[in-house]
């Protein structure tokens, strides 16, 4: 039934209609100077006046001015109770860490101005198509957030606060491109593990599980609905979130032991405040970003990469921060270097073997605590500058020492009943625990150039005691995650079984604007029979993924990658050696017939698609644009950025042909 406009717009309240027209506006008068008023920019006069009009008082306009950005979302009451929700916990207690900075700024009679960009959530949008926008979001927003830095001309620096998977890399990313600013990072943390129930990881296989038998309704239900024990922060694993607030400060963008603090309690709150003294002290002393994003920056933050165990998806974010900061990006050769000389020694979610939360590394020591076995093993470049103004070799002497570290580490034995000494180890113990290196970049006739995947999380029970997986098994190729997703979860007439290889294609970024596949890897985890699968993509994973799972096969399949000529019932061999760091996945059969690499290789080119190819009616067009800018940037080993100089050698070629064509045409 139609609502009658008579009800919908009734005017129920008489106060609507006693409307004022004119305001005495604000009392004093403006800090103006006859060196402004002669030679000051229009912009920064009627700026002035538009503070004066948000109620500052007039005689403080003068006063320095900093921009506090951020990835805010919903509504949220005096009380923490939500107004509007926002997308993801995330996000939604954030404006607390920006009171406590601006607080700090006024404080030291500093003006602070607040803009916000919020962000996406990747587990919200799992399986759907809002998965399409995700990491092309983080290209827009970076963009946005550098607009916005620049519309406040008057502004002496930027603090950045954000949390979550797509927001803080595109956080970085924009304060990575202000090499002539003062900033500092100010990572937004991590929300509490249930006292009783499963982590924010675990709790999104409850649908497929459920279609396996494997819970009830009940138990479902109870479980979806405790799994974050707080409501701010990032989730309790170390996904895309905990991964990107871990290499934020690795690479000193942040104060020493900022990330994967607590969400809403006084220890995270005062990191926001300090951090405000310290874009003012860097103001102060010519500190700039450019400063602090070096080449020693980024080989720190590589190392700690390998040395937690962190997500896949910084292959994507970390090259991209070192070409906004103007660095040359790491190649896959870079990171498989790193990763064969740094030994993974923390202990966390998705990784294990015992897979402690990220609140238990914070408690544990951190990232400085990880650092300072970093440094005893000479991986660290401690020349690096870090925001604090203090070279990291010094910062990393102060927390050996300090009382932090102590009453921390103890808090973590006293309320978990855990040593800290457990969860980030030395490097002999973390290999007696079979603590294996991070990622292995396998490559053969499915992927030319290249993929990625990460080793140490496949489960060491398929794994053969040399420490190799070996897996030979038939394709089961999807172009749709809807339809992968289906089969894995039986509700199809030939399901995934135990010894399929799944090949998932055509969801590259110019198939699907390279989607997680989270759903479908999680699923596999958390069923009896998901071990005993592979998966091969051109998609990408969520950062809390584990398994026998391959992505970021290159060239995807639409940009004419062999992995689009896969068929079914297709021999597919992989093979992944966790102590090298070697792998190859190779074609090398086809039903009863077995051939070697190289004639698979022969094979695959002479092919044509079992189906044809397209991208996923859903792309949206905007989406679409993304995937092809990033394609002439480096594509994604090269960050999936937008590099301006090749895109316009390219466009001044095709208009150039194009030209041509009509000239010739014309004649």
């Amino acid at each position: 039934m139609t609502l009658e406009l008579a009800n919908l717009l009734a005017d129920d309240n008489d106060a609507v209609y006693d409307i004022q027209t004119t305001g005495a506006g604000p009392a004093g008068s403006l800090p103006l100077n006859d060196e402004m008023l002669r030679h000051s920019p229009s912009g920064d006069l009627f700026g002035l006046t538009q503070n004066a009009g948000m109620g500052w008082d007039p005689q403080q306009l003068l006063w320095p001015q900093y921009l506090i950005l951020s990835t805010q979302g919903g509504i949220r009451g005096e009380d923490g109770q939500p107004i509007a929700l926002g997308y993801h916990t995330g996000h939604w207690e954030v404006g607390l860490l920006m009171r406590a900075a601006a607080e700090r700024l006024v404080a030291l009679k500093c003006l602070p101005f607040a803009a916000y960009v919020s962000d996406p959530c990747d587990g919200r949008t799992q399986g759907t198509t809002g998965m399409m926008d995700s990491l092309a979001y983080r290209n827009d927003a970076a963009v946005v957030m550098r607009r916005l830095i620049r519309s406040l001309p008057t502004r002496r620096g930027v603090l950045g606060v954000a949390t979550c998977d797509k927001g803080l890399p595109a956080m970085m990313l924009a304060l990575a491109a202000q090499h002539d600013l003062p900033g500092v990072l100010i990572p937004g943390g991590v929300t509490l593990p249930p006292t009783v129930g499963e982590d924010a990881g675990k709790v999104q296989t409850i649908g497929a599980r459920f279609a396996h038998g494997e819970i009830t309704l009940q138990e479902a239900a109870e479980a979806g609905c405790r799994a974050c024990g707080s409501a701010g922060g990032g989730c309790q694993f170390l996904g895309t979130a905990a991964t990107a607030q871990v290499i934020g400060e690795a690479l000193g963008m942040t104060l020493p032991h900022a990330a994967l603090a607590p969400s809403g309690q006084p220890i995270w709150l005062q990191m926001a405040s300090q951090s405000a003294t310290a874009v003012v002290e860097q103001e102060a002393t010519g500190l700039k970003m450019s400063d602090i994003l070096t080449d020693a920056a980024l080989h720190n933050a590589m190392v700690v990469h390998a040395a937690v165990g962190g997500s896949t998806n910084l292959l994507l974010h970390l090259p991209a921060v070192a070409f906004a900061a103007g660095l040359k990006r790491p190649t896959v050769t870079d990171w498989n270097r790193i990763n064969r000389q740094v030994p993974r020694i923390v202990d966390v979610l998705p990784n294990g073997p015992v897979g402690h939360t990220t609140i238990r590394v914070f408690l544990a020591g951190g990232v400085p605590e990880i650092m300072l076995h970093l440094q005893r093993l000479d991986l660290l470049d401690l020349t690096a500058t870090t925001v604090t103004g203090q070279p990291l070799g010094d910062v990393l002497a102060w927390w050996e020492k300090s009382e932090r570290r102590e009453r921390l580490r103890e808090e973590l034995r006293r309320r978990d009943g855990i040593d800290p000494d457990d969860v980030i180890m030395t490097p002999d113990q973390a290999r007696a625990r079979g603590l294996t290196s991070t990622v292995t970049f396998p490559v053969g006739n499915l992927a030319p150039e290249g993929s990625v995947i990460k080793s140490t999380a496949i489960d060491p029970s398929v794994v053969d005691e040399d420490g190799v997986y070996r897996k030979r098994g038939p394709a089961r190729v999807f172009h749709r995650e809807r339809d992968a997703i289906a089969a894995v979860k039986g509700q199809t007439d030939n399901p995934v079984k135990a010894g399929d290889v799944v090949v998932l294609c055509c969801r590259g970024p110019l198939g699907a604007g390279m989607e997680e596949t989270y759903q479908i890897t999680s699923a596999l985890k958390h069923l009896p029979f998901g071990k005993e699968v592979a998966v091969i993509t051109d998609a990408r994973f969520s950062g809390v993924s584990t398994g026998a799972c391959i992505g970021h096969v290159g060239p995807e399949a639409l940009a004419g990658g062999p992995i689009g000529k896969v068929h079914d019932g297709d021999l597919i061999e992989i093979v992944i050696d966790r102590g090298e760091l070697t792998g190859t996945i190779n074609l090398v059969g086809h039903g009863e017939e077995t051939f070697g690499a190289e004639q698979g290789a022969a094979l695959l080119a002479s092919r044509t698609p079992q189906q044809p190819l397209s991208a996923d009616d859903n792309l949206p067009d905007d989406t679409r644009l993304w995937a092809l800018l990033q394609q002439v940037g480096g594509g994604t080993w090269g960050g999936c950025v937008y590099d301006v100089d090749a895109i316009e050698e390219v466009l001044k070629a095709g208009m150039e042909s194009l030209k041509e064509k009509r000239d010739h045409a014309e004649t």
